[in-house]
């Protein structure tokens, strides 16, 4: 069976919400998975993030909250730590989110903003996907991304 070539949606990461990334990265590195020696802030959303490749497209990213403002402190209060969102690569993450907000999806921002790596990002709501919260990223570099 031969699998097909996509350019325009590829899966990027899945990311968990955690307590503490020093605490749970080590279930993935018992795995054989690395993660990148940086730990990034990215301090409009709250959350200390690492990336772990998993292969040449998909990563793991363990997302810990910084403030009990945080989405992802709330995420885990309510839910426990787990999966937090799934994301898929796209070339241009603001033409995408138009072309699917008139598909009558629903989006959390009205315009992608800046996310973890300089990446342009925006949320599928979870009421418009069957539960799932996902997330569209742009690379920077790419399209109208600087």
């Amino acid at each position: 069976m031969s699998l097909p070539e996509l350019k325009d949606c590829v899966l990027d990461h899945i990311a968990i919400a955690v307590k503490s990334i020093a605490a749970t990265r080590k279930v993935y590195e018992d795995l054989g998975l690395h993660f990148s020696p940086d730990i990034e802030e990215v301090a409009d959303q709250k959350v200390l993030t690492a990336f772990a490749h998993v292969d040449v497209n998909a990563h793991i990213e363990l997302l810990e909250p910084t403030s009990v403002e945080s989405t992802i402190h709330k995420f885990i209060e309510s839910r426990g730590e787990g999966i937090h969102h799934i994301c898929f690569k796209v070339p241009d993450v603001k033409a995408k989110t138009q072309e699917l907000v008139l598909r009558g999806y629903r989006f959390i921002y009205p315009e992608p903003r800046l996310g973890a790596g300089g990446c342009l990002v925006n949320f599928m709501h979870p009421k418009s996907t069957g539960g799932v919260l996902i997330e569209l990223s742009q690379r920077p570099g790419v399209g109208g991304n600087p």
